[in-house]
């Protein structure tokens, strides 16, 4: 299960992004209504603008934007956000005076109404910052980065918590990765009930839980930062797309597809809307669609949405990222499942020296591979070739996640079918009794809803 933590974008739309982010629509029920519902329209659509670099069209949504949230009032959240937003938009024209006016309003409203700690004050500082830079007013420049990066001290262990759990889930030590995110998560808590860093947080650590297979304790994460996340950006943000994936992906898991089909397409829509149809991320939304699709047979629904990713992927990523291999893997076991071995072999071998040069021979992402290419082989019967595959999957598993995770069940039931169709029979029947016992645990653990 991947981190959707990454964000494809350019140094200045992070500045708009955060702002919209850190500011969002706290404490605002409006969005029910007209006002709301054109502001946050006037928002997505000025954001996709920049993305695609079209600034006519992003200071016309923006401008738009502020003339819809001073109707909520002068002090109002979004007004900060929108004024933030345009500021951003003259700045990249080089309309600096005009950007400087703008990020001076901002930060105005934000420090009345948020407070002086708060995470978008630190942003509306940087911005301004950023501006006087570029009037060669260094003095001023430099006695906001100051301010700044007191602020940013405060939220310093939350980083380095967020980012060495992060280190550790790259490298499949999931235990350490629980540890920090968990120090992460109560950080968090502290910068208030909707921060973005406790959307973060409970996103990261229920990923990780579901990495373990612990799906009840990562529903509840994922819908708390699911809430938070449309509370606080509007419901069609890219960051909302990402929270939908993610519980879409634990509901299918589950195997509650019924649930998990609506937020897929959901996620899909949006990242089309806001970031364009050749975004990875919009990759990253086929790429889930499509496993929906694949593991409920629909198998000429998926090919189209796998394909599509694949040619993303390679083209915004390059031909060797970890997420080209995902998508070889998953076209070619898509293949494999359809009995087109010769079409599923070049892939499966691709996607795992992609993944071993990339994460490392130890990595749960490259005994996934295995397993996967090891099943290719056991389907046209050459077991000799196999068999080292289930061996090595089997093993890495079961350092990487622990003895009783269910991949480990699925590397043991798939070894004893092999020892059994090489007259292992007892070999196979000690590996199938372990596997039912792990099997037993999640159900216990996991109950069908």
């Amino acid at each position: 299960m991947r981190v959707v933590i990454r964000r494809e974008v350019t140094a200045i739309l992070r500045r708009i992004a955060v702002g919209l982010v850190l500011v969002g629509l706290a404490l605002w029920p409006i969005l029910a209504f007209a006002q709301g519902e054109q502001w946050q329209g006037h928002i997505d659509a000025g954001v996709s603008a920049y993305v695609k670099k079209n600034y006519t069209e992003a200071e016309k949504q923006f401008s738009a934007a502020v003339k819809q949230a001073e109707l909520l009032g002068p002090q109002s959240k979004q007004l900060a956000t929108s004024l933030n937003s345009l500021a951003e938009v003259y700045r990249t024209q080089g309309r600096l005076d005009e950007a400087g006016t703008l990020h001076k309003r901002a930060l105005a409203i934000r420090e009345k109404t948020l407070g002086q700690q708060h995470e978008s004050v630190v942003q509306s500082l940087k911005n301004l910052a950023a501006v006087y830079r570029a009037q060669r007013k260094y003095a001023e420049a430099t006695s906001l980065d100051k301010r700044a990066a007191a602020l940013l001290e405060k939220g310093r262990p939350w980083n380095a918590y967020n980012a060495a759990g992060y280190r550790a889930y790259q490298q499949g030590n999931y235990p350490e990765a629980e540890r920090q995110w968990e120090a992460a998560l109560k950080e968090a808590e502290g910068f208030g009930p909707e921060a973005p860093r406790l959307a973060t947080s409970l996103n990261n650590l229920a990923l990780l839980y579901m990495a373990q297979g612990k799906y009840a304790e990562a529903e509840p994460l994922l819908k708390r930062a699911l809430a938070i996340t449309e509370k606080v950006l509007g419901s069609d943000h890219p960051n909302v797309a990402t929270s939908l994936n993610n519980l879409a992906g634990l509901y299918r898991a589950e195997g509650r597809y019924a649930e998990a089909k609506p937020l897929h397409k959901r996620a899909l829509a949006i990242r089309e809307k806001v970031l364009g149809s050749d975004h990875p991320n919009v990759a990253t939304s086929l790429n889930n669609l499509a496993l929906l699709y694949g593991v409920q047979g629909k198998y000429r629904e998926a090919e189209p949405l796998f394909k599509r990713a694949l040619a993303i992927r390679e083209k915004a990523l390059g031909p060797n990222h970890p997420n080209v291999a995902t998508s070889l893997n998953n076209l070619a076991e898509l293949y494999r499942k359809q009995g087109k071995y010769a079409e599923a072999e070049p892939l499966h071998k691709r996607a795992l020296a992609i993944w071993e040069k990339a994460l490392g021979p130890g990595h749960p992402d490259v005994a996934r591979s295995l397993n996967n290419l090891a099943a290719l082989y056991d389907s046209r019967g050459k077991y000799a070739e196999a068999e080292p595959l289930h061996k090595r999957a089997l093993a890495i598993w079961e350092k990487a996640l622990g003895p009783d995770h269910p991949n480990v069940a699925t590397s043991l039931e798939n070894y004893a079918a092999l020892l059994r169709k090489t007259g292992r029979g007892n070999e196979a029947a000690a590996m199938e009794a372990r596997a039912g016992l792990i099997r037993a645990q999640q159900r216990m653990e996991n109950p069908s809803k």
